[in-house]
């Protein structure tokens, strides 16, 4: 029941900020005005900034904490590469679907078609690291730094070994188990204390974003905003839903149920590692996953997960290619679906990773990089609905990998354990 409230809160509040948002949008006030200033720039913006920034002080505890007692329980390394070759290749293979879907729909549509662009538009896009880097940079020299920065593939390696040292040291390992186990309550208490200011959260971040941008920046290019989310919908109801009907032979309408509260995080913070503590905590105590995987799989694809962005660069290659008069090939197409889905890993690490993964498969098919800047104006809120996604994925992959291993509990899923507590 308490889970339904902050859900139906949670969407009340997502609703309530896009309208007053667009309604303050459509008086024109300008950037001086004393409610932009005062109230939107100011206490509202605040109220978002700070829950955010809330949301990602507990990202790099959680991650360390869940994965190092998941690795320790998990115990032999046969379990642990079993486990992480099934999760790595069910990420990539939904994001090769994911582009793969993306390029159909959009040579399809032809969301490009009519549109002017010109080569005046500028776009310098960031320098992606080379493949032997991206390899190399995976593993830390200093912990404590990967923690500080947050550079998330390294805490999650470092967690790794110190998971499974833990499981071959006898005593000690059992008492540092214990240790991190009580961590690990206190950390999801704390993401619990989150969740209940969540929805007034959710309405601060969604008012000051669409009191500066209203729904206008979507009409110029309404085709291709359109042809991207109509994509995201598609991977999500029919990649995610028959992948857990199928592989995990789960209701895929319980699922999605279970994953609201989270959806609704990431459409609000366009953050999938901001999310992570939320994805985390609902994919163990709702959809019934043990710790053991959830606390392997969830940190894992926040890092490297990246299908609604995937999507987003099949419509844009297809959108960017019509709109410059350039005919691209099979072998083209098939260049951009190998690019987009090792590119998920490889960039995982840098900043505005879209755009700089968008960059670098234009730059495979030798497509203008500068006409990213084109489409940039509707990205931000594309962002949103790409990181539900995202995180729908994460869960997807961590509800199949643990109904594999047998770590998967269904009276969770289904309820009963929470009707039993009520009965109780």
């Amino acid at each position: 029941m308490e889970h339904n409230k902050l859900t139906r809160n949670i969407i009340i509040g997502m609703v309530l900020g896009i309208l007053l948002g667009s309604i303050i949008y459509s008086f024109g006030l300008s950037d001086e005005h004393p409610i932009m200033v005062y109230l939107v720039d100011g206490a509202l913006d605040i109220g978002g900034k700070v829950f955010v920034i809330s949301l990602k002080l507990l990202v790099v505890p959680l991650v360390f904490v869940s994965l190092a007692c998941g690795a320790s329980n998990l115990g032999d390394n046969a379990s642990m590469g079993r486990i992480g070759a099934k999760t790595v290749g069910l990420y990539l293979m939904t994001t090769a679907i994911a582009i793969t879907l993306a390029l159909g729909v959009a040579i399809m549509v032809d969301p490009g078609q009519g549109i002017n662009l010109t080569s005046d538009a500028q776009y310098i896009a960031k320098e992606s690291p080379s493949l032997k880097q991206v390899i190399v940079d995976i593993f830390p020299s200093n912990p404590v730094k990967a923690m500080a920065d947050g550079n998330m593939l390294q805490v999650i390696v470092f967690a790794i070994l110190v998971g499974v040292a833990i499981s071959r040291c006898g005593e000690a390992g059992q008492r540092v188990r214990g240790m991190l186990n009580d961590w690990n309550e206190v950390i999801m208490s704390m993401v619990m204390m989150l969740m209940n200011v969540a929805p007034i959260g959710v309405f601060c971040l969604l008012i000051s974003l669409f009191a500066h941008m209203g729904f206008s920046a979507i009409s110029d290019l309404i085709v291709y905003f359109l042809t991207v989310a109509g994509v995201l919908i598609l991977h999500f109801l029919l990649t995610y839903g028959l992948m857990i009907r199928t592989m995990a032979n789960l209701s895929p309408t319980t699922f999605f149920r279970h994953l609201a509260p989270v959806m609704a995080y990431a459409f609000s913070t366009s953050s999938s590692n901001a999310t992570l503590p939320i994805t985390l905590e609902t994919v163990e105590k709702k959809v019934g996953v043990k710790n053991e995987i959830a606390a392997f799989t969830v940190p894992l694809g926040a890092t490297i997960n990246m299908d609604g962005t995937a999507i987003m660069q099949g419509v844009a290659t297809v959108f960017i290619a019509t709109a410059f008069n350039i005919e691209l090939g099979l072998s083209d197409y098939i260049a951009v679906i190998l690019t987009a889905t090792l590119a998920s890993i490889g960039t995982a690490g840098v900043p505005g990773v879209g755009l700089i993964m968008l960059a670098l498969v234009l730059q495979q098919v030798g497509l203008p990089v500068e006409g990213i800047a084109l489409i940039i104006g509707v990205d931000r809120l594309l962002d949103m609905m790409r990181t539900a996604v995202n995180v729908t994925g994460d869960a997807t992959v961590s509800a199949i990998v643990a109904r594999s291993e047998g770590k998967f509990d269904m009276d969770i899923f289904d309820g009963k354990t929470a009707e039993k507590n009520h009965s109780l």
